[in-house]
């Protein structure tokens, strides 16, 4: 098997940061969930709020991508998306989804599996509102997902849509928020000798979280 120019299989990393036990955990995982996110802010991590979001098509055929994680709560987890984009498209079809946040630096990842719905449009329109002038003009100006000609096509759509609007873009209808209502989540804690600490949460029929460590 080729690996090119460096030895893949031999990489090896031994995780000794930190320890995950269920005495020293929330038993509410979205107060655990804040307390890693929080931990990964004050750590300055590259892009704390990054996060994969993976969905599932029509054709069965799973697919992945980065978003940035824009609010928590006891609710959910959100992020904002063009609606028509593939990931829209296929929660549209199939409203499931998993996010999976990885902080390489502090030798932790956090699982979430849940139901996705869009949030409220009065949601969507305050903080489309609190968006730079830019990113709000980009969003009128990129058919994400779309195959285009070239980059000369986003700028020219960008400058098109800047005349029109000038200051105050509105929120495109295709545009808006996504949150994922959690049922499953698993925080996962390098160890050393691969002992990893994997501790998951599963929501009960009565809304109860079940607390169970996980084999690494």
């Amino acid at each position: 098997m080729n690996t090119g120019h460096h030895d893949i299989a031999n990489l090896r990393k031994s995780y000794e940061r930190a320890e995950l036990n269920e005495n020293a955990s929330h038993a509410d995982p979205m107060q655990q969930f804040a307390q890693w996110l929080d931990e990964a802010f004050k750590a300055q991590v590259p892009e704390p709020n990054a996060m994969t979001l993976a969905t599932v098509g029509n054709d069965l055929r799973p697919s992945t991508r980065v978003v940035l994680i824009k609010g928590y709560d006891e609710r959910g987890i959100t992020w904002f998306t063009n609606y028509q984009s593939r990931k829209g498209r296929q929660l549209a079809g199939n409203p499931f989804a998993a996010l999976q946040f990885h902080w390489v630096e502090l030798e932790r990842v956090v699982r979430i599996e849940g139901r996705v719905t869009k949030v409220a449009d009065a949601e969507s329109d305050a903080y489309f509102q609190s968006r730079p002038l830019d990113h709000r003009i980009g969003a009128w100006a990129s058919p994400q997902s779309e195959v285009i000609e070239g980059r000369t096509e986003l700028v020219t759509a960008a400058a098109r849509y800047g005349a029109q609007f000038l200051l105050q873009p509105p929120r495109p209808p295709h545009w808006g928020g996504f949150r994922l209502v959690p049922d499953h989540w698993e925080f996962w804690q390098g160890r050393k000798s691969r002992l990893h600490d994997r501790l998951r949460y599963r929501q009960q029929a009565d809304g109860n979280w079940l607390r169970e460590r996980l084999a690494p």
